[in-house]
């Protein structure tokens, strides 16, 4: 019974990228790691290298969340170059969720991020759907409209486009519709009322398909390319 609320639990970026977060000593890149992400992460895979990435620690990342961490970089994305600096070819795992809709040249941001990641690593994007721009308005964000820092939508084919052009294949590109959170809407609705005093746009996402996402991975290298950056 608890395995199965531990997976009931257990976000869906997770569930997307458990075969790279699982691999030993995994470098994981988070990129926009607010809201607690380094101990949920390290909760779920307390054997991965943790690399979290934001611009300030103002939203919800406290010195617990650092401590876990292998290195913290605060960089600001609205200036992609700032990116250059962290190694090529060597993170296991990159996951930027609803990031890029903050930004106004994400592709930018993604075919440098698709540098960073070591062949045979897997890169997981989310961010709202074209079609939450027709949902609701609702606390906490239904409408793409509602967060007043949103400032562009990317849709499925543009990612992917981004990403492919960074090297990387895409192995899924879809809406998200989880159905753990759709199964769990009545329990969510319950929690969002106790803690909040509303219900809150999130407990709808999957049902109406608020998001969009993309899974890619970089084709691992031939035996004469690991020779030839061997040689340097």
């Amino acid at each position: 019974m608890q395995s199965l609320r531990r997976f009931m639990a257990k976000p869906f970026r997770f569930v997307q990228m458990d075969e790279f977060l699982s691999r030993e000593n995994a470098k994981v890149l988070d990129v926009g790691c607010g809201n607690h992400s380094p101990r949920r992460t390290k909760k779920y895979y307390p054997q991965c290298q943790y690399f979290g990435l934001d611009k300030s620690t103002d939203y919800n990342i406290e010195a617990a969340d650092l401590e876990v961490m292998e290195h913290f970089y605060q960089i600001d994305l609205t200036d992609p170059d700032a990116l250059d600096p962290l190694p090529d070819n060597y993170f296991d795992c990159i996951i930027m969720s609803h990031v890029i809709e903050h930004l106004k040249d994400g592709e930018l941001v993604i075919s440098k991020l698709c540098r960073k990641l070591a062949p045979g690593g897997g890169m997981y994007i989310e961010t709202p759907s074209p079609h939450s721009a027709k949902l609701p308005h609702m606390s906490h964000t239904l409408n793409f409209y509602d967060d007043p820092t949103h400032v562009r939508i990317y849709d499925l084919g543009t990612i992917c486009e981004a990403v492919e052009a960074g090297g990387l294949v895409v192995r899924k590109a879809a809406v998200r519709r989880d159905w753990r959170g759709i199964v769990l809407i009545p329990y969510s609705a319950i929690v969002s009322l106790k803690q909040l005093r509303k219900i809150t746009g999130p407990v709808f996402w999957d049902l109406f398909g608020f998001a969009s996402f993309v899974v890619a991975t970089k084709p691992k290298q031939t035996v004469l390319e690991e020779v030839i950056a061997a040689d340097g």
